[in-house]
């Protein structure tokens, strides 16, 4: 292509901007040819016009001069510039002149490459051609068409499109028409499908000069879908018909500045003749610019008067009267889905605000979302700006744009926006129903997002969100209030609860509101914390601060809201919850420890409750030897707590503190038929202040029960040694007496067996129970870093010992068959009394005897008469042959039963599945004397049968 030849032709188009008629016109008729002369002779006519540049380029170009030869180059150019499938073109002015340069430098044409540079740099610093590379490219695919891309039907340049040369064109006649002169037709060999009875309006970006007008010919069918709105930087919109085509892009050249891209809605009937004779009209094709002002409502959920909303299925839609084809249908509906997903945030938006119980979390997202909405405006704005002028009111088909913007920049432009705003509607969606920490819990799992765009506007407004939850938690752990009016935040108070039950009962845990960002442990620590500084001013009444006094306590204004969910193992939120959850907790203690004597009151309770006092306890039993042996309902309370004084008194409990000793004291349980004070009676220890926060009314109740249990027990220890020292003294008066020998070598026999029975669970008790649960107590009392640790140890110690003491439910079956045990104890303890009195009641009688006799002897007299004799004899007959014997039988049915029942005793525990107590039952048959009585007891004693037994329970 000579530079000369593209010089002349861009000088010339310059010069003939301006020279178009207002009036001229374009007329369609159905004729399938047109004779040379026709438009050679239209050329002539209308030298002024685009069309006549663009014969006279296509002439020069060529060098030849003949309208034969011209024409197929001419329909060449009007196609091309008619074409609409520019996406394959890169709008690159650069890249095009580089393109040029490089061919004529490989044509050996170096000069004619320089001197193209120059007048390509003159050309950019004009203002008239406002799309240079459209030109360049032209002009470069025409001149490739001289050549070797030359065909035998004319020169269609392989360089151009296919649809190019899809339609070719095959006569135009353009002529200059006047304002008053009829214009011109001009011939298409397509026609166009129309509707029966509608109105066809074409729009055209052409000159008001160039205009349908009406055929009584046919009109070539035209697809919908192949009408496709684009746009090539100028700002044109394409028709439906080729030769529509072709007067806009002829129009391209010509015209006034102010017509450039102006859509002119012109209104024709075409009356189309059918196969079967009926007639059809074509819907209007809507022009890019009003569909650009229809999407921008719809970016802002407002329907237009050709993209609707669908109420009932809750989508857009696009009017079917609305001439708009589907590869732009189907571009404008995903346009939409941003309006969609802008009306579902929106409307959320909307119904917060109308919710009064909505919580200051809740309100933060809402403000989050609100704010995201207003970047969104922003971003409408600057679309709203850049279609420039508006859409005009008096003719909704009139636009006129500057080619700023078009659907497909649009899709560009709000790809971003677009994945944005569909993250705010999933957010929207997840977090409908969702309150307080719950609500950022929700947030923060979508934080783990892939995108980093996405993790951006997630933790954002997760930021946002957790700001009141981070006050919340900020006055909690410091000052110990609780601002949380809509009961958002995870810890939960209950004001009915007096402080007295503070600690277990005023404060809690909602595990639902937790947020995710937060551990379990951290949010125990957290409610520790609080009710630690509560503690300390309502129960205490301690009002000391206890901000950290170590170094953290300096970084503590470190900790920001992006601290909560941007956690690792050593995070500003972590360590300054460490250090003010062991300075509130170090506090409570040294104030429970120190002031309230928590060490002192816990010994007490394991001197009397636990029976740990031995002297008092063996001096009060002693002192209750005589009282509660009575009936129940003949025990009073207020003669118990005299001797209970006198054996405080008596005691080493006399050193013990004077605190301490008021809080003990004795109480009377429920009563049942045939109890004697010994059933009812119990010590009881009185708590209150912050030593009641440990020691729970549940837990003075466990105390309770274990006394009861150690008391019966060490009541059993105290009958047995009365009887070992009463059979001790009574074994050598009875020997005068036959038949009393055997008794007694039965009583003590049995007298043994309950010994050891007793010494053996005692030692028990004492030892393997009691004291090695103490001492671990102990430990954990003393490591204990806060208040709760030591309530659990305790607790814990408590549980263990009852377990232990068989008071569970698992060894209730176990305790039933102890204390049958101990009833025989108390039953033998009868016999053995009833026993005792009447066989010194027979040795006193015969020291009676005897001494009568002596003195009647020492007178002189008979020692006795026979009548006396007679009752003697038959009162000795009766000790020997009814009350021994009965004795006799009452042992041995006693020691029948009682075997009986520590065989049981033992198969019981032998099958538990405490090892403390299995060993127990070693111990008391550790000569194997109950094993060899009873068969059972040589397997229920092995390994082996505890292993089956085991299975057995785990198959159950």
């Amino acid at each position: 292509m000579p530079v000369s030849h593209h010089n002349v032709s861009r000088e010339n188009s310059r010069s003939n901007l301006n020279d178009t008629s207002e009036n001229s016109s374009v007329n369609v008729i159905n004729n399938n040819s047109i004779n040379s002369n026709a438009i050679s002779d239209g050329m002539a006519s209308c030298s002024g016009t685009s069309a006549a540049l663009v014969y006279k380029l296509c002439s020069h170009i060529t060098g030849v001069s003949s309208t034969e030869a011209v024409t197929p180059s001419y329909q060449l150019a009007l196609r091309t510039l008619s074409c609409t499938s520019s996406s394959a073109v890169e709008s690159d002015e650069f890249e095009v002149s580089e393109k040029i340069k490089k061919r004529l430098v490989k044509e050996k044409r170096e000069k004619d490459a320089v001197k193209f540079a120059e007048l390509h740099r003159k050309l950019q610093g004009s203002v008239v051609l406002k799309n240079r590379w459209a030109v360049m490219y032209f002009l470069l695919n025409l001149s490739g068409s001289k050549n070797k891309y030359q065909t035998k039907n004319g020169p269609y340049g392989l360089g151009f499109t296919k649809f190019t040369t899809s339609t070719p064109l095959q006569n135009v006649d353009f002529s200059e028409s006047t304002k008053n002169q009829q214009p011109k037709t001009m011939f298409s060999s397509k026609s166009v499908s129309t509707i029966p009875g509608s109105e066809k309006t074409e729009y055209a970006s052409l000159p008001t000069t160039y205009q349908f007008a009406q055929s009584g010919g046919s009109v070539d069918r035209v697809d919908p879908s192949q009408c496709i709105l684009s746009d090539s930087g100028s700002g044109n919109i394409c028709s439906q018909t080729s030769c529509s085509r072709v007067a806009r892009m002829a129009a391209l050249f010509s015209g006034k500045d102010k017509t450039e891209g102006t859509i002119v809605p012109v209104k024709k009937k075409v009356a189309v003749q059918e196969h079967k004779g009926s007639t059809n009209l074509s819907l209007p094709m809507v022009p890019e610019g009003v569909l650009l002002r229809e999407i921008l409502f719809a970016f802002q959920g407002i329907e237009g008067k050709f993209i609707k909303m669908q109420p009932a299925k809750d989508r857009f839609h696009i009017d079917s009267k609305a001439g708009v084809c589907r590869p732009v249908q189907y571009q404008l509906l995903r346009l939409a889905e941003l309006g969609w997903m802008y009306n579902k945030v929106h409307k959320f938006c909307e119904s917060q605000d109308l919710d009064k119980a909505l919580g200051l979390v809740g309100q933060s997202f809402v403000a989050s979302l609100k704010e995201e909405l207003s970047e969104y405006y922003r971003l409408l704005a600057v679309l709203e700006s850049q279609l420039q002028p508006n859409v005009s009111n008096e003719e909704p088909y009139v636009s006129t744009r500057s080619g700023s913007l078009t659907v497909r920049q649009l899709m560009v432009w709000t790809l971003d926006p677009f994945v944005r705003m569909k993250q705010l509607a999933a957010l929207v969606d997840a977090c409908r129903s969702q309150r307080g920490g719950a609500l950022a819990s929700i947030l923060y799992s979508y934080l783990h997002h892939a995108d980093p765009s996405i993790r951006g506007l997630v933790k954002h407004i997760l930021s946002v969100v957790v700001q009141p939850i981070y006050r919340m938690l900020s006055h909690w752990i410091f000052s110990g209030e609780l601002e949380d009016v809509y009961h958002e935040f995870f810890v939960a108070v209950n004001s009915s609860v007096p402080n007295t039950s503070l600690w277990h009962e005023k404060y809690s845990l909602r595990k639902t509101m937790v947020p995710s960002f937060l551990t379990m442990s951290q949010a125990k620590k957290v409610l520790s914390t609080g009710k630690a500084i509560n503690f300390l001013r309502m129960v205490c009444h301690d009002h000391t601060s206890v901000r950290p006094q170590d170094e953290h306590s300096e970084r503590s204004d470190a900790a920001t809201v992006e601290s909560l969910f941007n956690q690792n193992q050593d995070s500003d939120f972590q360590r300054l919850l460490e250090a003010i959850y062991k300075e509130t907790s170090r506090h409570v203690l040294k104030s429970l420890f120190t002031q309230y004597k928590f060490i002192d009151h816990l010994l007490a309770m394991r001197r009397y409750l636990l029976l740990g006092q031995g002297d008092f306890i063996r001096h009060l039993m002693d002192l209750l030897e005589e009282e509660l042996p009575k009936s129940a309902n003949m025990v009073y309370l207020h003669n118990l707590s005299g001797i209970l004084e006198s054996a405080i008194r008596a005691t080493n409990a006399q050193f013990d503190s004077p605190d301490i000793l008021q809080r003990l004291d004795v109480r009377l349980l429920e009563a049942s038929v045939g109890d004697t004070g010994w059933d009812v009676f119990s010590l009881d220890y009185h708590v209150d202040g912050p030593i009641g926060t440990v020691f729970t009314p549940q837990c003075i109740n466990a105390y309770l029960r274990l006394f009861n249990t150690l008391w019966r027990s060490k009541r059993m220890e105290y009958i047995l040694s009365g009887m070992w020292q009463t059979q001790m003294t009574y074994s050598r008066l009875l020997r005068t007496l036959p038949g009393a020998a055997p008794i007694l070598h039965h009583c003590h026999f049995i007298l043994s067996e309950m010994v050891h029975f007793v010494q053996q669970v005692q030692y028990y008790v004492a030892f393997e129970v009691m004291e090695c649960s103490w001492a671990e107590l102990q430990q954990k009392v003393m490591c204990a870093e806060d208040l709760d640790q030591v309530i659990a140890a305790h607790e814990e110690f408590l549980d263990s010992i009852m377990t232990r003491s068989l008071l569970d439910e698992e060894s209730k079956d176990v305790l039933t068959q102890l204390r049958a045990i101990y009833d025989l104890i108390i039953r033998y303890q009868n016999i053995q009394t009833k026993f005792w009195q009447q066989a010194l009641s027979e040795i006193e009688a015969r020291k009676a005897l005897e001494s009568r006799i002596d003195t009647k002897t020492e007178k002189g007299k008979w020692g006795i008469t026979e009548a006396e004799l007679e009752v003697e004899k038959q009162r000795q007959l009766e000790f020997e042959k009814k009350i021994i014997p009965t004795t006799k039988a009452q042992l041995r049915v006693l020691a029948n039963s009682y075997q009986d029942m520590v065989q049981k005793f033992l198969l019981m525990i032998a099958d538990h599945s405490d090892p403390n107590l299995r060993f127990l039952s070693f111990r008391l048959d550790f000569n194997e004397h109950y094993k060899s009585r009873n068969s059972r007891l040589q397997t229920s004693l092995t390994y082996q049968h505890r292993r089956r037994s085991l299975l057995q329970a785990s198959l159950s």
